[in-house]
């Protein structure tokens, strides 16, 4: 079984550590922009969101790659972009509808969450409960999935 990272809003204090630690993780500097976490501030602060990548099971950003880029780890079953591969088209950015897969332009390619391999750097940052890495079947996923595929007007089993 996977596992899967979840994301509680009601727990975040917009501290952005996670975003400074996914920056580390990823280019080895403290760099927000280059962070593939993103905490979305609403009401001045009052509500902070933190986002990524959820590892969508049918990944649209996987299945639009036309150099076969974006692979599954299949330790993590995290969806994963190979640097080499990637041609920095920027079709996975469009496809995906949570806009987690970014591109890079000074590597030249794009980047997304990977699960840091199967331990979630932005985890062991997250001061607080908003983040935590568990079971994907005790994560409330199937609901969440559920949730987006009917507000986005999309038959089930569509994501």
């Amino acid at each position: 079984m996977h596992k899967a990272l979840v994301m509680e809003a009601d727990a975040c204090t917009g501290c952005h550590q996670c975003e400074m630690m996914c920056s580390y993780g990823k280019v080895g500097a403290f760099n927000i922009s280059k962070s593939v976490m993103d905490i979305t501030a609403f009401d001045g602060g009052a509500l902070n969101v933190p986002s990524t990548c959820t590892q969508c099971e049918g990944a649209w950003c996987m299945v639009v790659c036309p150099v076969q880029a974006i692979t599954v780890n299949p330790a993590t079953g995290a969806k994963e972009v190979s640097a080499e591969v990637c041609v920095g088209c920027k079709v996975c950015t469009i496809a995906c509808p949570f806009g987690a897969i970014n591109y890079d332009p000074d590597s030249g390619v794009v980047t997304k969450c990977d699960l840091c391999g199967g331990a979630p750097m932005c985890v062991e940052a997250c001061p607080t409960t908003a983040l935590a890495y568990m079971a994907e079947d005790s994560t409330g996923y199937e609901k969440m999935r559920r949730h987006a595929v009917m507000s986005a007007g999309l038959p089930e089993g569509t994501a």
